[in-house]
């Protein structure tokens, strides 16, 4: 246990590195951004990365998710899962491309809106053969070398954002600058991998492919149902109203995506675990499970408790235009709590070769979601969205226990104190900000200390969680 432990936490220490940059970085050229475009090209900006997330699943079709559960426990074949995957996801990209191109002329949009969407479709498909690489380092968990890689995707970000800033060339610009910093990021990863795992190159078996594909449906289709899920109401939005309150309702979103980072490196570092924990450990499988849950809502939970009063100064950032998104902030962050846990089941589910309970979960939940966007959106508009995005999540967090409970991998009662615990520390900070009606910047240091001391007081550090401390710092 002592190394297993060890070895996730030193990969973990290097993506939260990699992650406090990134966050840093996103947190900054998303205002800056918001700024410079103003809430209409902010909406088009939004709409354009919403759009073609839609379609991404074809450019990948669930293969690289395949894969790094594949190398994680057949590391003698990783040339074989690697080299046919890349090779058939330029096959994919073309499919990609002719899909998205389809769509566009269907709705009929705007000319330079077309332009956009088509310039970040070209972005994703870089991104996406960046994440096929990655793939490599998950399995060997070699999670520096995509620490570093993300690191330098995002302050080229940065760097070219603020370069356009200071131009005429406006939201054209600022989709360059993403193409060019993913082409850096890409080139960097292939070559760290060439050098320091596996030499990749082109492998074109067709009896291959057929297994990739088969193997992918179930992440595939997952992946549709979750794009769906989490962009099309940006999408709707913009068609049942206007892009001014796209970008309203796009500006608490990305407050929203820098926090859903820290999880994207979480599950980086731990899905190829659990993969290898099925095999060999149950214990430790339901162990990492249950302690994920703990520790993602110990972070979580007084976030969005903080954000719930301070939504409108947190807003403020943008400028006066945004302010009315303020009131979008607020409810959005609960999906933050949701997102996280609705995570940790997601990956405990396919890493037991359970990715088609983990499909019907999400499918079940886009069309709910999409149900209640086509009600409240032209209603409420993004309020209605804001809305239904947390029930969707509610939704998706009552029926992943449900499938958890199947698999015997539901918590004890012990965590559930752990759960009632957090939440009473949550309600206790709570109190305490409504009451005292503090300046922003000055509620934030008082938030964590009255927090983590109710935290320490009411013992909800166990020995389990004490001897991980002690493990990670080598003692």
């Amino acid at each position: 246990m002592t190394n297993r432990v060890r070895t996730i936490f030193a990969n973990m220490s290097w993506l939260m590195v990699s992650q406090i940059i990134t966050s840093i970085c996103a947190f900054v050229w998303t205002i800056l951004m918001a700024r410079y475009l103003g809430p209409s090209d902010y909406g088009i900006f939004g709409t354009a990365v919403s759009f073609t997330v839609l379609f991404s699943v074809l450019s990948d079709f669930g293969v690289t998710t395949y894969i790094v559960r594949s190398i994680s426990i057949d590391l003698e074949h990783e040339d074989k899962y690697l080299n046919n995957a890349i090779s058939l996801k330029l096959f994919l990209s073309l499919l990609y491309l002719s899909a998205v191109t389809i769509a566009l002329l269907l709705l009929g949009w705007d000319n330079y809106v077309v332009l956009i969407c088509l310039l970040f479709a070209i972005e994703s498909l870089i991104k996406s053969f960046q994440f096929a690489f990655c793939s490599s380092f998950q399995a060997h968990e070699l999670m520096k070398y995509q620490a570093i890689s993300n690191i330098i995707l995002n302050v080229l970000t940065l760097t070219f954002i603020v370069i356009v800033s200071f131009t005429k060339f406006g939201l054209l610009g600022i989709t360059f600058a993403y193409i060019f910093a993913n082409i850096v990021g890409l080139i960097y990863t292939v070559l760290v991998i060439n050098n320091k795992i596996i030499k990749p190159r082109f492998s074109f078996d067709l009896s291959f492919y057929k297994k990739l594909i088969l193997a992918g449906i179930p992440f595939a289709l997952t992946g549709i149902f979750y794009t769906i899920y989490y962009s099309i109401d940006i999408v709707m939005i913009t068609h049942f109203t206007s892009t001014y309150f796209t970008g309203l309702y796009n500006s608490a979103y990305k407050l929203i995506n820098v926090l859903t980072l820290f999880y994207s490196i979480y599950s980086s570092v731990i899905f190829p675990v659990m993969s290898k924990l099925f095999v060999d450990e149950k214990d430790m499988l339901h162990f990492s499970f249950v302690k994920s849950i703990k520790y993602l809502s110990l972070v979580t939970i007084p976030i969005a408790v903080f954000t719930f009063f301070y939504g409108y100064d947190i807003i403020n950032i943008y400028g006066s235009e945004y302010a009315e998104a303020g009131a979008v902030l607020k409810i959005l962050i609960w999906t933050v709590c949701f997102l996280f846990v609705n995570g940790a089941c997601s990956l405990i589910l396919n890493a037991s070769h359970k990715e088609y309970s983990v499909t019907k979960i999400y499918s079940m939940a886009a069309i709910f979601n999409v149900i209640l966007n086509l009600i409240l959106i032209p209603k409420y508009s993004v309020f209605g969205a804001s809305i239904a995005t947390v029930l969707s999540e509610i939704l998706i967090l009552l029926l992943q226990f449900y499938m958890v409970s199947k698999i015997n991998q539901l918590p004890d009662r012990h965590f559930v104190f752990d759960v009632l615990r957090i939440f009473f520390a949550s309600g206790v900070l709570a109190f305490v900000l409504y009451f005292l009606n503090l300046n922003m910047w000055v509620a934030m240091p008082v938030s964590m200390v009255v927090y983590f001391a109710v935290i320490i007081l009411i013992r909800t550090v166990d020995p389990d969680d004490k001897l991980i401390i002690k493990q990670i710092i080598g003692r």
